[in-house]
Formats: structure tokens, sequence, C-alpha cells
């Protein structure tokens, strides 16, 4: 027997048409919760088999519960109030759910608190519905490990059609949960492009912030220098209203005193329709032949999204250079991070986890054969032999260089260079050199391929420049309109 459902749950929902229709009575958090379940049910792993969730939160109904009889007894704490989220699988929640990081040797983990970044979602009101598949230790397992995959939940798929098409980096399955339109919001993290990637790929807005904006503690690592977590939405005030509640300050995470006086906690008040009047935006055109052939562009997409910024009045300056773009950027960073992070990490899990150290996963992983190795360990196995100590010249040189590369001969000069508010990227092109700068950007989708692959551009700035962004993004989306749903929604 069909399970029916009020007539409200009919489309995709934001944030405002939940919350009104709340305090109107008409529906209820828990009533919004099944909702999603159901549809979790239907598609994730049946139907169309998207795969992106992992696991489901099994106190989710009684916290939506809680939160409505809240509303009704002390009224609302904000707009995240009964706000089913889901969460990327690296993030640290002390309540039934486990965080793996999609290894098979985490799979019984239950983490001792809550990341930083949770407990404020939970104070804000918000339902913590599940976590997110994701590709195994955001892409530090296998070299030859297709994106969206781990050992513990399998493959995530696009749901925009074709199976093969690609699902984006690692935070693919908090991409894909929001387009699918699992929950209405999603945490994901990014050290290069985890975020921007699978956002351009799944057609939903995604925020890669300042590094330091949100806390990492409670986040399995990847690196220090570049890791930062961010939020996904189906538009782009949603994922301000979520930016703003995972933004403070947090004592257990030094790279957030720096977003002091800085940081805000509700970037909606940016959401001008106009924004793009007098904004001067610098468009990058300098990209490789190999991305212009790779699929993922598509020039007639992005000439409309420029005419479009030139139609809302923005001042548009073709064909900017940004010298240290095209740079052969040195990997020690990200490699000999790793190695102390993950380690670090590891070491500190609990005596009765069976790995506690990047050695002991690798033999973790050995001792169950194709079920943890299918696409081997070669990532892993190369950083087993780094030294622990961060001490390395190679290390050293390639930490400053990228923040100097980056920084001050990469966005900094262009935006100073050509007085500029922004930069355009087609795609997610620009991710690594924002990633090594720890600046921001925001995805936005801009159509659809006539093979029906999505499309989508990223706006990026300098460190907090995230207001602004923000502002620019929502006048785009407000005057394109371009997002559609994957069509297995339409049922």
């Amino acid at each position: 027997m069909e399970i029916s459902f009020k007539r409200f749950f009919t489309e995709e929902l934001s944030i405002s048409e939940i919350q009104v229709a709340m305090d109107r009575n008409e529906i209820t958090s828990k009533e919004l919760v099944m909702y999603y379940l159901d549809r979790i049910a239907k598609y994730d792993q049946a139907g169309p088999n998207i795969n992106s969730m992992l696991e489901i939160n099994p106190e989710a109904i009684f916290i939506a519960e809680a939160l409505d009889n809240e509303r009704k007894i002390k009224g609302v704490r904000g707009l995240l109030h009964g706000i089913p989220i889901v969460l990327k699988d690296n993030i640290d929640t002390n309540d039934s759910m486990h965080t793996s990081a999609g290894t098979i040797a985490l799979e019984n983990h239950l983490a001792s608190k809550d990341a930083f970044l949770v407990k404020k979602l939970r104070e804000a009101g918000a339902v913590i519905l599940g976590k997110t598949n994701m590709t195994e230790l955001a892409n530090g397992m296998a070299s030859e490990m297709w994106a969206g995959y781990s050992s513990r939940g399998g493959q995530t798929l696009n749901p925009y059609g074709d199976p093969q098409l690609f699902v984006g980096g690692s935070s693919s399955g908090s991409a894909v949960a929001v387009a699918a339109n699992f929950s209405v919001l999603s945490v994901g993290t990014e050290t290069d492009a985890s975020i921007l990637s699978p956002a351009i790929q799944n057609s939903v807005v995604g925020i890669k912030p300042t590094v330091g904006l949100i806390s990492r503690s409670g986040i399995i690592p990847f690196t220090y220098s570049q890791d930062t977590a961010g939020p996904f939405a189906r538009n782009v005030k949603d994922a301000a209203i979520l930016l703003g509640a995972l933004t403070g300050i947090d004592k257990n995470d030094i790279a957030t005193y720096k977003s002091e006086g800085k940081l805000q906690h509700d970037y909606t008040t940016n959401l001008d329709p106009k924004g793009l009047i007098g904004a001067k935006i610098g468009i990058f055109h300098n990209f490789s032949n190999e991305y212009s052939d790779s699929g993922e562009y598509d020039e007639q997409l992005f000439k409309k999204s420029i005419q479009i910024l030139i139609e809302q009045r923005a001042t548009v300056i073709e064909d900017i250079e940004i010298p240290s773009f095209h740079r052969d950027w040195k990997w020690g960073v990200s490699l000999y991070e790793l190695r102390h992070s993950l380690d670090n990490y590891l070491t500190k899990l609990p005596s009765h986890m069976p790995v506690h150290s990047i050695t002991e996963l690798i033999q973790f992983n050995e001792g169950i054969g194709k079920r943890a190795l299918k696409y081997g360990q070669d990532k892993l196995e190369r950083r087993e032999n780094f030294p622990n100590t961060l001490r390395n010249p190679e290390y050293l040189n390639a930490k400053v260089e990228d923040l100097y590369f980056s920084q001050e001969q990469g966005i900094d000069y262009a935006l100073k260079k050509y007085e500029l508010d922004a930069i355009l990227f087609p795609s997610y092109i620009g991710s690594t050199i924002s990633a090594k700068a720890g600046y921001p950007s925001i995805a936005v989708p801009a159509g659809y391929m006539e093979s029906g692959r999505p499309f989508g551009i990223t706006f990026a700035g300098t460190a907090f420049s995230e207001e602004n962004l923000i502002k620019l993004a929502f006048a785009f989306e407000q005057a394109s309109n371009l997002r559609k749903a994957p069509q297995f929604y339409k049922n």
C-alpha cells in the first residue's frame, strides 16, 4: 500500500516554504522527515539505485517530534528549526551513527562527541537525518578509484541520467542527496574541488568557504592547510542560511580565530536580486584544451552565463590573466599532511578499534582482500613511509609556494590588477588555485548540455569574501533560473 503524503510534499521544497507551512500548522517536522525517508527508500537503494545515503539516523523522527513540540511551546530557534540535513561520512556525530570516511575499518566507529559544526546545527534546531556516501578517505585511498565510491558504501550515481556520468569529487553523496531531494540541505567537505565538483555535476549550489570560517574539529582530515566543510542546497538562499549556521570560533580549531570579526551568522542579508548591478567580474577563459575536450565544458552555456551577467548590468572583463594558474603545482602539502593528519586521527581512536595508524589500516585492508581493495590502495601505500614530522624541505617549500603563488601571484593579483569584485570560472576549473589559497568559491547551476549533463559556473574571491560571492551568485540565479530537478524525480 502506497503511503499518502500531503499535497505540499509534491515539489522540491525551500527552507522558507517549509517554515511558512510549519508556522501555519500545515506540516510538521516529523512529516517532513517521514517524506524524505520515504523518498530515500524509493530511490536511493531501490528504483534508480542512486546510493547517496550511507546511514540513517534512527533518532531522526524523535528529534523532529521534539522540535515540533518545542515550536508549539517555546517558538522557533531560527530558520533551521525542524529542517532535515545530511552529513558527509567523515563528520563526527555523537549519536547512533558511525563515522568511517567510507572505510570498512571504521564502519563500527562511534564518535565520542559531535564535530563543532554538528553541535552548531543541533543548537540551530536542525534534524540530522543521516550520513552520506563519499569517495573513500576523501580520495586518499587509490588513484584508480571512481569518484563517489567507498568500500563501505559502494558507488554513488549521478541522478541526471547515464549511470556512467561523472558524479563529482569526494562529497558526491552529499551533493546527490540534495539534488535527488532526499534532504533539504547537506554538508560536505573540500580539500580541492570536493564540494565544487559534485555541486557542478549534480546541478546544486555548493559553497566552499574560506579555510577557518567553519571549524574543522571533529572531521576526519585530509590536510591541515586546505580542508574545510561547506553547504550544499538547491538554491543560493538555502545555502547561505546553512553557511551562517555553521560559522563560529572554536577553541579546538586555531584556524577559526582569524575569522573573528569577519564571519557572519546570517548571510541572507546579502541576497539582493539586483546584486550584479555595477559589479566588476573577471572572466577566466585561459584554460587548457584538455579541459575544453573533457566533456565538462560547454562553450555556449558559458557564453550564455556571461551574457546574463551583462544583461544584469555587471561590468565584465574578458580574458583576465592569473599569472600562476598554469604553473606546475607541487602536491607536497597533501602528500605529507594526509600522512600526518590521518595518522593523528587514527591514533586517538578507542583501543577496541581495529586500526590506529595508516600502516594498520593498510594491513587491515589487505586482510579482507577484495571487499576493501576493489581499486587497491596505492595512495595510502605511497604515504605510509612519509615522515610524520612535517619538517621535510619538500613539504615546507610546497607549503610556502602554494600560498605565495595562489594568493599574491594568483587570486589576489588578478582581483587587484583588474579591480574586480570576483572571478568567474567555467565549471570548477578554478578549484585548485582557490583551494591552495584557502579562499572561497560558490558553484551555481548554469544549464544543461545536449546530453542532459549539468553545467555550472563558479564565482571565486579573496579571503572572507563569502558575503559578496553569495550576493553575486544569488543575483545570477534569480536572473537565470536554470536549475531543473533530475528526471527520475518526476513521479
